[in-house]
């Protein structure tokens, strides 16, 4: 296993992925700092949640690396593998709790599935994580009595269940009000910083994420488009950045999907 130096993370160098023959990722080096909170950001399609699985080990690139705390991802056997993945905790997009479960035993169940600890202490630490995220009055409940922020919020508390060392978030904002919102992003900044990790949000929100990353990766095209601080996004004019950021229908990315001269098609010229 190849070491990493320094303060790094999570490292991808020179990394390719496609799937069958549509080339997603062409050539992306990415690092990411210990304690850093990143987002990444582009258009549909661009390999946002495809970067995820490859820091995950989900996905293999085609050529290139993936280093995570030190230990080159695509090499690893499966029981190595394993091992890191205890090391990362993932929060689903629409939080993929168990449905027949109760809120305390969805966040007691990473301990009961990967550790030998007594069901005495697995109760202290389930109500630990579930007072840091302000729902311990909750813990009976099951997922269709929760709001979805609620429900969002629970999902949180079990994915930093083991207090993993990377945290990776796919479109945690998507289909919250603003309230719950703004509960989610305190809490992604107070859980990282209070557990020591690291975290790489997806996400298509600016407003909220430009209050709690340390910097933005913009993908495009495959590749980095930029890689700015907050402070940046807000007043960059760089094209794309401001049509994304500013919700504009076209731009560099355009309206229309390539086809034909509209008129000669209509009337069959």
């Amino acid at each position: 296993m190849t070491l990493l130096h320094g303060s790094e993370m999570i490292a991808l160098k020179d990394v390719h992925f496609s799937y069958a023959d549509r080339p997603i990722l062409k050539g992306i080096d990415l690092s990411i700092k210990k304690g850093e909170i990143v987002a990444i950001m582009g258009g549909s399609g661009s390999g946002k949640t495809t970067l995820l699985g490859l820091i995950s080990g989900r996905l293999k690139p085609q050529s290139g690396s993936v280093f995570v705390d030190g230990l080159d991802v695509p090499g690893l056997n499966k029981a190595n593998l394993y091992g890191l993945r205890r090391r990362i905790g993932m929060l689903f997009q629409f939080g993929a709790l168990f449905t027949d479960l109760s809120v305390f035993d969805n966040i007691a169940f990473p301990y009961r599935e990967q550790t030998s600890l007594p069901e005495a202490l697995i109760r202290t630490l389930v109500l630990m994580k579930l007072e840091a995220v302000g729902l311990r009055g909750a813990r009976d409940l099951k997922p269709a009595e929760l709001s979805g922020g609620m429900a969002r919020r629970v999902a949180l508390a079990r994915a930093v269940a083991l207090d993993p060392s990377v945290m990776l978030y796919d479109e945690p904002f998507t289909g919250l009000d603003p309230i719950s919102v703004g509960i989610i992003g305190r809490l992604i900044k107070r859980l990282n910083r209070a557990l020591g990790m690291t975290s790489v949000i997806v996400t298509h929100d600016i407003n909220e994420s430009l209050r709690l990353v340390d910097r933005v990766i913009v993908l495009s095209e495959g590749k980095i488009h930029r890689d700015m601080v907050p402070d940046d996004v807000r007043t960059t004019q760089d094209p794309f950045i401001r049509q994304f950021a500013d919700g504009l229908p076209d731009g560099p990315v355009p309206f229309h999907y390539p086809g034909a001269d509209y008129v000669s098609e209509l009337f069959g010229a």
